[in-house]
């Protein structure tokens, strides 16, 4: 009988010094994880060519890039132009093209009729598009509310990613 109370008395022994150690493990990493917050000013991009702005959510970035990943990833990974690596979605590069694309309003009219680098010929029989939906399946169930969110994406994603958007091959 002394031995079994003996047993029972290290076992109680070993629990409760356990007990604080399976605690500290549960506060460490049973804690959910805290994603990092995006600031305004990261979220905040020109909404027209006048020079307007628009602040996304995050949540309407959330949606943008898997808008954008399932829709023009394959073409358009990390920001890059697989078909022509000179012509990237980084902001230099859309603020150079005819007409500018770097603002909210000119990626939406681009995703639904575009036209080449200088603007001087449409491209959508060759490009994913609304106008080309028919060709490119892809793009058949988006609205204006997921052109908009995609072009938030684009914008927003070289605030975030830094030169590593549109960077090409040395980053991937």
């Amino acid at each position: 009988m002394a031995s079994s109370l003996t047993s029972a008395i290290r076992a109680l022994a070993r629990t409760l010094l356990a007990l604080p150690l399976a605690l500290l493990l549960l506060a460490s990493f049973g804690a959910p994880a805290q994603a990092a917050q995006w600031t305004t000013d990261q979220l905040t991009v020109p909404a027209d060519a006048d020079g307007s702005l628009v602040t996304f959510t995050e949540q309407e970035i959330r949606t943008g890039r898997k808008l954008f990943n399932n829709s023009c990833g394959e073409c358009h990974a990390g920001g890059i132009t697989k078909t022509n690596h000179n012509v990237g979605l980084d902001p230099e590069t859309l603020a150079l093209a005819t007409p500018a694309r770097d603002n909210v309003a000119a990626l939406v009219d681009y995703m639904k009729d575009p036209t080449s680098y200088d603007g001087e010929y449409s491209i959508s029989d060759v490009h994913p598009s609304i106008r080309s939906s028919d060709i490119f399946v892809k793009m058949r169930d988006l609205d204006d509310e997921d052109l908009r969110d995609m072009a938030g994406y684009m914008l927003v994603a070289p605030k975030v990613q830094g030169l590593q958007w549109g960077g090409g091959k040395i980053y991937f």
